[in-house]
């Protein structure tokens, strides 16, 4: 059975085959901002002085004589149409709910980095997967199980799929030892909604449904919880792909966001007792039971 790394790992070197646009990939998402950038070498960043003069991205040739200036945002047929007392008041300004933040560096990048994670890359025929250095019965889950989720933030490997797999077999393997460890989790799931990249929303809604069902305890102790965690599945809650009669084949990937909230909602919902619908009703107004009748 694929993991959930995994199958996002094939899917993305697909879309690096595939796709040979400049907007996509790790290099220019580093470029804007958006991913923080790695350290130089194994042994830190290099001193100021023996960094390249040149800036990244590189600068934009003439088009047709004229060169490029900084990107204006298009201008509305209100803010050119009339003139005097019969000009139109210019459009409101986008409020940017859906757009995509910029992500700091992890505490787990910087534990990997020098060597704190107890974690490393078992590479075989079939694909790669982890090794534990100890058991997991023997690992602190207060102290790193919450750098794990921390982790969920990374969309560069190996980061990435190490922070993936390893809060996948701590989560799975945790049962009752999850439940003291609940409050640390909060802060790193709210962080990593609150970025609104769709691909770090949907691989952070698979942890906590898997985190959810995982214990029977967890649901109802997650309740107090959802002023934290709901705001931002309420802006993304309707955000389908509409296919029209076309076929999604990637719908066993479970990567629609709209689709992951709404079965988020429902296992929270099953799982979080009698107060958990009011909750969520409260939250997300536009929710509808999947328990009532």
């Amino acid at each position: 059975m694929p993991s959930i790394a995994g199958d996002m790992l094939i899917e993305d070197k697909l879309k690096s085959i595939i796709h040979r646009d400049k907007n996509r990939g790790i290099k220019y998402e580093k470029a804007n901002g958006l991913v923080p950038m790695g350290q130089h070498s194994p042994f830190g960043d290099f001193p100021d002085d023996y960094m390249p003069t040149k800036s990244y991205p590189k600068k934009l040739k003439p088009i047709l004589g004229r060169e490029p200036g900084p990107r204006q945002p298009p201008v509305s047929k209100s803010q050119v149409a009339g003139y005097g007392r019969f000009a139109h008041a210019p459009a409101p300004p986008l409020s940017g709910a859906f757009k995509r933040r910029s992500i700091p560096p992890t505490d787990f990048r910087k534990f990997y980095d020098r060597g704190d994670v107890p974690i490393q890359i078992k590479h075989g025929a079939v694909g790669g997967k982890i090794n534990w250095k100890i058991e997991i019965e023997n690992i602190d889950y207060h102290h790193y199980l919450p750098i794990f989720f921390d982790g969920l933030r990374e969309k560069e490997d190996p980061y990435r799929f190490l922070a993936l797999e390893g809060a996948t077999d701590l989560v799975e393997f945790g049962g009752i030892k999850l439940l003291p460890v609940l409050p640390q989790l909060i802060i790193p799931l709210k962080t990593a909604l609150n970025t609104r990249d769709h691909d770090i929303m949907v691989v952070t809604l698979k942890i906590l449904n898997l985190l959810v069902t995982s214990c029977d305890c967890l649901g109802e102790a997650l309740v107090p919880y959802y002023r934290q965690l709901l705001p931002v599945l309420n802006i993304f809650k309707n955000k389908n792909n509409n296919l029209g009669d076309k076929i999604d084949y990637g719908q066993r990937k479970k990567r629609n966001i709209g689709e992951m909230i709404e079965e988020t909602l429902h296992i929270l919902e099953m799982h979080g007792g009698e107060n958990a619908f009011v909750n969520i009703k409260y939250m997300i107004p536009t929710y509808e039971s999947c328990c009532l009748e």
